[in-house]
């Protein structure tokens, strides 16, 4: 394949991936998360754009992740604590855009195509943190979302395998309120 015809099933790629994010406004489903060292969690989660995302964890996980738009939460039920983050410090916002457009998105660094998936991989520089790495896995066929791993700064990967995917039913907006008392 030459690079141009290469280039040309790249943009293809990228169109029919925007096409089915920028489809829906909201998703559910359940996941499952594998962590760097191994840890595989799983539970479900709920997805309201723009920007809004909670990953509800099974017990004994006392996790809970949640996005209210402009922040990022991660609660400890059991310790009764939370770390906030700007939502835009987070590769989720890329997944939680309004309008997701990887053609416009200068942080893609490859889009791949086989049989089984359609892979786009993002980086983005944090100053004084590093480059942080998401890799999200699509079906080649319906390009529904399989899948994403974020690498950190110090190459940890953290994986999350999606299923049951449901795009019709609109989540309470009420689910992704942090509370910050």
């Amino acid at each position: 394949m030459s690079a141009n015809a290469g280039q040309q099933a790249a943009a293809v790629t990228v169109q029919r991936i925007n096409d089915y994010f920028n489809s829906f406004r909201a998703m559910s489903g359940n996941f499952v998360q594998v962590d760097p060292d191994g840890t595989r969690r799983e539970g479900e989660f709920y997805i309201l754009k723009p920007g809004r995302v909670l990953f509800e964890y099974a017990a004994p996980s006392p996790i809970e992740l949640v996005a209210d738009g402009r922040s990022v939460a991660v609660r400890d039920k059991r310790l009764k604590t939370q770390d906030i983050t700007p939502l835009s410090a987070t590769p989720l916002r890329f997944l939680l855009a309004e309008n997701f457009d990887l053609a416009r998105n200068a942080n893609v660094t490859g889009v791949y195509q086989d049989d089984i998936f359609a892979t786009v991989v993002i980086e983005e520089k944090q100053p004084m943190v590093g480059t942080y790495r998401l890799m999200i896995m699509f079906d080649a066929k319906t390009m529904q979302l399989k899948q994403w791993t974020v690498t950190d700064p110090q190459g940890y990967d953290t994986t999350v395998a999606v299923s049951n995917l449901n795009t019709s039913e609109r989540p309470d907006p009420m689910l992704f309120v942090i509370n910050r008392d």
